[in-house]
């Protein structure tokens, strides 16, 4: 939820920036509504104060007289008045916060236009994608790929998108966690284990709700969603509360199985592990001094980046463009790994930075210097998502004799050099 002062005091600018975004708003019904809401609350807020003036009149008059009993008559039908604008407030209340909470957040001065993927920037690449892979293959043209993620048996259990890890393969899936989890460490986040299913007001505060609905799985009985990622339960941990200036930045990380619909996704993207309904991700969540956040969100990326290459995996930096950035985001980096096999890029990770946005709708504030409380900014990051990163594992480091070469550093976890042939 942005802040009411843009659109009460820069209707121009707050219509320019979402026009930047791919979302659509009625700002002048916004508007109207507002101060439909306003003028209900101004209404009874006087109704109160004059039912109050009454009583005070009527506390000076001695009770069973004619001048009191005329007076109970007035409040009778004062407070009768009071409760009916009162209701009148409460419905306007509840319409203009309805309204206001599908406005998505305003995209930062330093994200480029653009209307869709086609128009994200290349900041940076990493690693040599023009490199020696004479082995490589996509991931699931691999001999030995079935016996170790059984995507049939998955479809028997639950449906399509739901694979079977084997035997070295869920092995190597939990090195990977760990690693992942044990780098976070390094960097600084201290880790949470995190419930993986959420309330409504947890995905309404983060911006799953409205925006993405339709890509969740809810438990109807009890009203409550499977976790599309970590983000979702970890920032609400701070939901209501009120930090102090000392405890910023907080820095969380968090493993999690994350579970997307992704409807409408079909053909090459879903080919493999390339698009899961149910996948393993460890998550990086800031929750940062609003002055320091952009510089976080910059940290935060480096600490992704950092896994990917001490996986020796090429990678490239996307810059977001206005039109390609998610519903709460402000700034959003995407890190694109190489998958030498199927010869494109297949993302594993965004960094964005959400501002005071997310903060707002779940109430997150900080003690200023002023003593007043104001919202904090949050951010999070993927470091990383499992299935795309081990595709990239298994087509770059594809070997001769039909194995793949493990990387150096999940040896703690995975000590053999080779997996699969």
């Amino acid at each position: 939820m942005i802040d009411v002062y843009h659109l009460r005091n820069d209707l121009d600018g707050l219509r320019k920036a979402i026009l930047r975004k791919k979302f659509e708003c009625d700002l002048d019904e916004l508007v109207e509504l507002d101060q439909k809401r306003r003028d209900a609350i101004s209404a009874a807020e006087k109704a109160r104060a004059g039912q109050k003036a009454t009583n005070d009149e009527m506390s000076k008059l001695a009770k069973g007289s004619q001048e009191f009993l005329a007076k109970v008559a007035e409040m009778k039908e004062m407070a009768a008045k009071v409760k009916e604008l009162e209701a009148v407030a409460k419905g306007a209340d509840e319409d203009f916060k309805e309204a206001f909470m599908s406005l998505p957040n305003i995209p930062h001065e330093s994200v480029p236009d653009g209307k869709g993927e086609e128009d994200n920037q290349t900041l940076s690449t990493w690693g040599d994608i023009e490199g020696d892979f004479p082995n490589s293959i996509p991931h699931y043209d691999i001999s030995w790929f079935d016996q170790m993620i059984d995507f049939p048996r998955g479809v028997k259990v639950t449906g399509a998108g739901f694979p079977f890890y084997l035997g070295e393969m869920s092995q190597l899936v939990r090195a990977l966690i760990n690693f992942f989890l044990e780098e976070a460490s390094v960097n600084g986040y201290v880790e949470v284990h995190s419930p993986i299913l959420v309330n409504a007001a947890s995905a309404t505060a983060t911006g799953q709700l409205p925006d993405k609905e339709g890509q969740m799985y809810l438990d109807q009985n009890e009203e409550i969603y499977l976790i599309p990622t970590a983000e979702v339960p970890v920032t609400n941990f701070y939901r209501d509360e009120i930090l102090t200036p000392d405890q910023l930045p907080v820095k969380r990380c968090a493993y999690t199985p994350c579970f997307r619909r992704e409807a409408g996704s079909w053909g090459k993207d879903v080919r493999g592990l390339n698009r899961l309904h149910q996948f393993d991700k460890v998550e990086l969540v800031k929750w940062t001094h609003p002055d320091q956040s952009f510089d976080e969100l910059e940290k935060l990326r480096n600490d992704a980046e950092g896994l990917l290459q001490k996986l020796g995996l090429p990678y490239r930096v996307l810059l977001i463009c206005s039109g390609d950035i998610g519903f709460p985001h402000s700034k959003q980096y995407d890190l694109e790994v190489w998958a030498a096999g199927q010869k494109r890029w297949l993302e594993v990770s965004s960094c964005s930075n959400f501002t005071d946005f997310q903060a707002r709708r779940a109430n997150i504030r900080f003690r200023g210097e002023d003593g007043k409380p104001h919202p904090v900014h949050t951010l999070n990051g993927s470091a990383l998502a499992i299935p795309r990163v081990l595709a990239a594992i298994l087509e770059n480091n594809l070997q001769v004799d039909g194995t793949v070469k493990i990387p150096e550093c999940l040896k703690k976890w995975f000590p053999k050099d080779s997996i699969g042939g």
